[in-house]
């Protein structure tokens, strides 16, 4: 491995095979792990049972046992966390991919109906087969994002679309979606759309040491995404006729990166439930804190998805005494406040620019 100067002046790590990165998206991705880490050791202590820091060290290092604090560090707050870290990651790693996918920067799961489908599809389960065992979920979710994003393959076509038309499908797909859901929400008994209601906000209430082993699989499968998907995205991001004159076969990569959403998609959305705007925010986040392309923009957009999330848990825990307060209406509160400012520090740096 060399570090050398990229055409552009700036520093890669150019390795034996061929490999390159820069320099400056492996601290940014290094710095935002470091964070993501001190995030998830903060909101160890976070919650209703006072928890000191020194205190949580002590009972990851010995292990569980029977007193109340082992049982809200391991049993309540260490699930919340990890399953807060993948879900984060899950979602953000979609938008990113979908953005490049349909060119537009305001892609994301929720946008082009994936998360809608899902949803449906786990609100039909859930008032119509109460009782199915909870292993269960996942495939119904699948099941509804797939149907959905078969759908956005046959009208928008394998090949010829683009990216406008990808998201103006989406769009429709996803309001006629969410009429279904209202329907389903209107008309079942109250105690039952009070408890939908609450899953639909987003939610990680439910996260467990069970629902963690649940989802971990489905997100092992989609995570080589990263690996396989990263050259066609950064095809993708110069468009469709430059993708093509470079080699990608669109017929093929399209209709994967559309299953490889669906996948990450649905494992999220049956686990904690939608979770908004968090596949729009993430990858403009990440863009801001270090411009990249293919497989480094996918890792830092998961990193930053991660950070996200748990920093949105430990609002909704730190509030929960007074205010009840979904993990999706958190990131909102979070997020949105960074997202503009990003968005206009860029607009700046544009200005001084020119």
């Amino acid at each position: 491995m060399t570090v050398t100067r990229a055409l552009d002046g700036r520093l890669i790590m150019r390795f034996a095979g061929g490999l390159t990165i820069r320099l400056a998206d492996v601290v940014a991705l290094s710095g935002l792990s470091l964070v993501i880490l001190l995030a998830a050791a903060a909101s160890l202590t976070v919650g209703s049972t006072p928890v000191g820091m020194a205190d949580a060290i002590g009972i990851l290092w010995h292990g569980p046992d029977a007193s109340d604090l082992s049982f809200a560090v391991w049993d309540v707050r260490l699930p919340r966390i990890l399953m807060g870290i993948l879900v984060g990651a899950s979602v953000a790693l979609t938008g990113a991919m979908l953005q490049s996918l349909a060119q537009n920067p305001l892609a994301d799961p929720g946008l082009l109906g994936l998360s809608q489908g899902s949803m449906t599809a786990l609100l039909v389960i859930f008032v119509f087969l109460p009782g199915l065992p909870q292993g269960w979920l996942p495939l119904a979710a699948l099941a509804g994002g797939l149907a959905v994003g078969v759908l956005l393959v046959i009208l928008v076509g394998r090949a010829n679309a683009g990216g406008m038309a990808i998201l103006l499908i989406g769009i429709a797909v996803e309001t006629s979606l969410s009429s279904v859901t209202s329907i389903l929400l209107l008309y079942t008994p109250p105690e039952v759309s009070l408890a939908l209601a609450d899953w639909m906000a987003g939610s990680l209430f439910r996260a467990s040491w069970q629902s963690l082993a649940t989802f971990t699989p489905w997100f092992a499968l989609g995570v080589p995404a990263i690996l396989f998907l990263g050259r066609a995205l950064r095809s993708y991001d110069l468009g469709d006729q430059m993708a093509m004159a470079l080699g990608e076969t669109l017929s093929f990569s399209k209709p994967v990166i559309l299953v490889t959403a669906v996948l990450l998609t649905s494992a999220a959305v049956s686990a904690v439930g939608p979770l908004a705007f968090l596949g729009v925010m993430a990858p403009h986040l990440a863009n801001f804190i270090s411009p990249a392309s293919g497989r480094a923009r996918l890792l830092l957009s998961a990193a930053v998805g991660a950070l996200l999330v748990v920093c949105a848990d430990i609002l909704t825990r730190g509030l929960a005494g007074e205010l009840p307060l979904p993990t999706g209406l958190a990131i909102v509160i979070l997020g949105v406040p960074m997202f503009i400012t990003t968005l206009r520090l860029r607009s700046a740096r544009r200005m001084r620019g020119q």
